[in-house]
């Protein structure tokens, strides 16, 4: 078969052009898209009265011959014929003769593949959202069971104050439903068809934009035919949404990492999880966690490449545009798969509350309560931030905790120390006494779980 563009061209194209032109090794993943959409516009040229019903028909019928081919793996796809739009055109021939060269009557490959990239990307788009929302569940049992385990909470990675940890897994909670919001309002840009813009100027034919539009379940067309050939806004969108949303998970692995050393022991990972080492036999390896941590920069790079490619294209399509395809296919197979694992790594994840609680017994992290314990007796509070400094001081100095200093220690630097200091500095009592809205205090830990269930349900 002759290229379906040759008829100006004097020579075959030369080897090495063809394969390091060609895209079909990596957007032969839409090929179930370009069916779909090729569906869609046959019908409408059919409605439309610009080819035979009986030719619609047997396009039809040759299309979902190859649609079932593809999802059973029977399709070999070919370099030669460039990419999945042509691969897809000549299995079709090959299906039902030369009437199949009639499917390509009013279009273009460049709205084309723009159509196919807007389906694929609305479906995986919808699939991320519902593995978020696992990633969330898991999230919300693990602390509805840990509303009142206590751990150190830090600022600058230095102990600050105690927190519920049921409160500090509800942070990431909350991060994710951000990601997945954005991912729901990116569904308004995603969701325009560019299917009838042609290569860029639209199309001599009567054809219908808003029948194939609504066929394929968008809410419109592209207004301006230059535009929907050129758009990449929705994938830069999308990768911009990736890149936040793998910050967060890489955030919560590291938390996982350093919970899981032996410096913290503050929880343990499932060993379907983990790795052991090939020479240190004692070696349980976070590997999960740390490779989720590392995709990051995969997915950063994904967004500054595409960047990179669009800031200086003129209008409309340009072959450069062909690189669009590896960097969104990577990101959303990445994200897929940081999901799938995080959700059951965090719902399987043993928590140890007791290293936690003797942690928050042996910090000065309830200093602060000490500073409001002093104001609400009426020292002002930069005062009272003075005076517990030197408390503080003089409690390393002594080799002591807070809760270890006597009554008579504590008068020495003011008299407005009573006995009730020692159930103001227990740690528990600590974490539910921040009972501000959206704080740590166990009540308000409640109210967020419950708050997070209806978000989900």
């Amino acid at each position: 078969m002759t290229k379906l563009w040759g008829g100006r061209f004097t020579k075959p194209t030369n080897k090495l052009v063809e394969e390091y032109t060609s895209s079909i090794t990596f957007d032969q993943k839409l090929a179930l898209q370009d069916i779909e959409g090729s569906i869609a516009h046959v019908e409408m040229l059919g409605a439309c009265d610009i080819i035979e019903m009986s030719e619609v028909m047997q396009i039809k019928e040759g299309l979902l011959t190859i649609k079932e081919k593809v999802k059973k793996g029977d399709v070999t796809f070919s370099v030669e014929h460039e990419d999945i739009h042509m691969n897809i055109e000549k299995l079709l021939i090959d299906e039902i003769g030369p009437v199949g060269g009639k499917l390509h009557t009013g279009r273009s490959r460049n709205d084309q593949v723009a159509t196919d990239m807007h389906l694929y990307l609305r479906e995986k788009t919808k699939g991320l959202m519902e593995l978020v929302e696992a990633v969330q569940s898991s999230l919300v049992e693990q602390a509805e069971k840990h509303v009142e385990t206590i751990l150190p909470g830090y600022t600058h990675l230095q102990r600050a104050q105690p927190v519920s940890f049921g409160h500090h897994l509800m942070a990431y909670f909350w991060m994710f439903e951000r990601d997945k919001e954005r991912l729901q309002d990116s569904l308004k840009r995603i969701n325009w068809s560019p299917l009838g813009a042609a290569a860029l100027a639209g199309t001599p034919y009567p054809i219908d934009r808003q029948m194939t539009s609504d066929a394929l379940g968008f809410d419109q067309p592209y207004p301006n035919s230059l535009d929907a050939v050129s758009d990449r806004d929705f994938i830069l969108e999308f990768l911009s949404i990736s890149s936040i949303m793998i910050t967060h998970i890489s955030r919560l692995s590291e938390e996982l990492i350093l919970w899981g050393s032996q410096e913290f022991q503050f929880v343990e990972l499932d060993d379907a999880f983990c790795t052991g080492s090939s020479i240190m036999p004692q070696k349980k390896n976070p590997d999960v966690p740390e490779l989720l941590r590392g995709k990051t920069g995969r997915i950063y790079g994904h967004l500054m490449g595409l960047l990179t490619l669009l800031k200086g294209l003129p209008l409309a399509y340009n072959k450069d545009m062909q690189e669009d395809k590896e960097g969104m296919f990577d990101t959303v197979e990445t994200l897929e798969g940081a999901l799938s694992l995080l959700a059951p790594m965090l719902a399987s994840m043993h928590v140890k509350g007791d290293q936690m609680k003797n942690a928050v017994n042996e910090d000065y992290s309830n200093a602060t309560d000490i500073a409001d314990y002093l104001a609400v007796k009426g020292m002002p509070f930069r005062e009272a931030h003075e005076v517990i400094g030197k408390i503080v001081l003089y409690s390393i100095q002594q080799e002591k905790y807070l809760l270890d200093l006597t009554m008579e220690e504590y008068q020495d630097f003011s008299p407005l120390f009573e006995a009730d200091i020692f159930e103001k500095l227990n740690p528990n009592q600590v974490v539910a006494a921040r009972n501000s809205e959206g704080g740590t205090g166990f009540e308000q830990v409640n109210k967020q779980i419950q708050l997070a269930k209806e978000h989900l349900s």
